[in-house]
């Protein structure tokens, strides 16, 4: 008996991870699909943090025109890792879409979402704080201001004299 062809396996296993990578949409789809949980594919071009701590992964130049951002809460940057490392990288990101503010989004809460080559990432450095908000350097360190002395103002000193006695 000829031992068996390996092709058709081979050519089966193409296709079915081709078809699971073409279940990931383009960002430009992803307002189509408000409501279902879909995968979205992009280069993540800027990774910005917002006033509050919350991280937003744009996919665009200018992200007021871009049909898609990713958005990280605070309280989930430790379940999902360093998304700093992500900008410049092709991902998949795995979510329910929303709507919000008239764009398409998916919120990211833990690191199991994210797939693709790009999405390995790193966890948050230990000292990593969310409140400094976007003033966080790897490698500087700067001592706390120490507190200004302060006097307080003392009064003028008053000199009186006693008046000369014109009968002497």
């Amino acid at each position: 008996m000829p031992p068996a062809n390996p092709y058709p396996l081979l050519v089966a296993t193409v296709l079915l991870t081709s078809l699971a990578w073409s279940d990931c949409l383009p960002v430009a789809e992803a307002r189509k699909h408000v409501g279902e949980i879909k995968c979205i594919t992009g280069t993540v071009i800027r990774v910005k943090q917002g006033s509050r701590g919350v991280h937003f992964l744009d996919f665009c130049d200018d992200f007021r025109l871009c049909p898609f951002t990713v958005v990280i809460f605070p309280s989930d940057l430790k379940s999902v890792g360093d998304v700093r490392q992500l900008q410049g990288r092709m991902i998949e990101i795995h979510g329910k879409v929303k709507e919000y503010d008239g764009r398409a989004e998916i919120i990211l809460e833990e690191y199991r979402q994210l797939s693709g080559a790009g999405a390995r990432i790193p966890p948050l450095p230990k000292n990593y704080d969310v409140e400094k908000k976007g003033r966080y350097s790897a490698g500087t360190f700067s001592h706390p201001k120490s507190k200004r002395k302060t006097s307080k103002r003392q009064p003028p000193e008053i000199v009186t004299q006693a008046p000369e006695d014109p009968e002497q």
